[in-house]
């Protein structure tokens, strides 16, 4: 392994216009070296857009631990509860359509499916979903291990919801910010109750097609593999052996976290969606009104909107973005209102022994590339 490791740290590439010995771009490479030879992690990918447009993709790393294969530029990655950002577009999408109301609690479109002790989904609204204020139980603190037996098993969404509502609440609604992957599982309910059609059929139709995310999906039920140029994706446990993870059954993260992209499709999702390519003024604005997220359950400064994450640069201003982890990848993203995106993976996620002093790396180079 420590050789394999030799030949991580030194694999670099940029792909896109090369930079200047000292430019802004080798602060950039040097963050995702860092990720690799300090942190880690077998591989980091990003792609960086500029204010004029001008994109450049990095990796660092190598996409293959057991083969030392270089990693695909741009490559595909599990993105995580990146897709919580897709599943409140559609939400409020279909609230500009006057289809679903944010005030509305979610009994109206879910009846008596939400009840438990002290769940009552006549008193949690659509809003607090979005924005994880509802106190309900986050179902993933109580499944089996993702990268274990369970690993290769499919899980339907109401099965999933029943797991969260066997627990009792944590708060009562709108009293206080906890992140649960449960809201968003609910929110992917709704979706279909409304329309009448599949979440995945939804989320591409109405975002994924509408800007021509050419390598971005919603894995259909048994897909447990990623299409297209990928670096595979690695958890360790207990004594820090990274095992390949790459193929998964990713339906326990259904609306939460289930989706397949890149960092040059997420840029382009993110980008899109604050310059209001997808919702009207009045969602965009609720969209990006933020509650306060207690002191260490995000970073420093970050603040939750409805399905979007403010957090402040180091240089002044907010990004604006999610992340998400998920078994194998971890990813993080941020725009800017001046035009700047930037998002970058790793293959491996947050809870994995050896790079669990990494994920606060991966959101820092997001601030580096953003204020270089």
């Amino acid at each position: 392994m420590a050789a394999v490791m030799a030949v991580v740290a030194a694999a670099l590439a940029v792909g896109g216009a090369p930079a200047r010995a000292g430019g802004s771009a080798d602060v950039v490479r040097q963050a995702l070296v860092h990720l690799v030879r300090d942190d880690g992690y077998p591989a980091a990918l990003a792609a960086d857009r500029g204010r004029h447009g001008r994109i450049r993709h990095y990796t660092a790393g190598v996409a293959d631990l057991r083969t030392g294969a270089e990693v695909p530029v741009n490559g595909q990655v599990r993105v995580g509860s990146n897709t919580k950002t897709f599943t409140a577009t559609v939400v409020l999408q279909l609230v500009g359509e006057g289809r679903v109301a944010l005030g509305a609690p979610v009994e109206k479109y879910l009846p008596n499916l939400v009840r438990g002790k002290g769940i009552d989904g006549r008193r949690i609204t659509v809003r607090q979903l979005l924005q994880h204020t509802s106190g309900l139980p986050n179902y993933t603190d109580f499944i089996g291990d993702p990268t274990g037996k369970e690993r290769h098993t499919y899980v339907r969404p109401r099965a999933l919801l029943d797991l969260a509502l066997a627990h009792k609440a944590h708060f009562a609604p709108g009293a206080r910010w906890e992140y649960s992957n449960t809201n968003y599982l609910l929110a992917g309910l709704i979706i279909e109750k409304v329309t009448g059609r599949p979440l995945a059929e939804e989320i591409t139709r109405r975002v994924i097609e509408r800007i021509g995310l050419r390598h971005t999906y919603f894995p259909a039920a048994g897909d447990e593999s990623i299409r297209e140029a990928h670096p595979e994706g690695y958890a360790a446990k207990g004594g820090g052996v990274m095992k390949n993870i790459t193929e998964l059954d990713p339906s326990w993260a259904w609306a939460a976290g289930q989706m397949i992209s890149t960092p040059g499709d997420l840029n382009r999702f993110f980008s899109a969606l604050l310059g209001g390519r997808f919702l009207r003024p009045a969602q965009l604005a609720r969209m990006r009104t933020t509650v306060a997220v207690p002191a260490g359950r995000l970073w420093p400064g970050a603040r939750y909107g409805l399905g979007v994450i403010g957090t402040p640069m180091s240089c002044g201003g907010l990004m604006w973005g999610h992340g998400g982890d998920i078994p194998g990848y971890g990813t993080r993203t941020g725009v800017t209102d001046d035009g700047r995106a930037f998002t970058v993976a790793v293959t491996a996620d947050s809870d994995s022994a050896p790079v669990r002093q990494g994920p606060a790396d991966v959101q820092a180079a997001v601030d580096t590339a953003l204020c270089r």
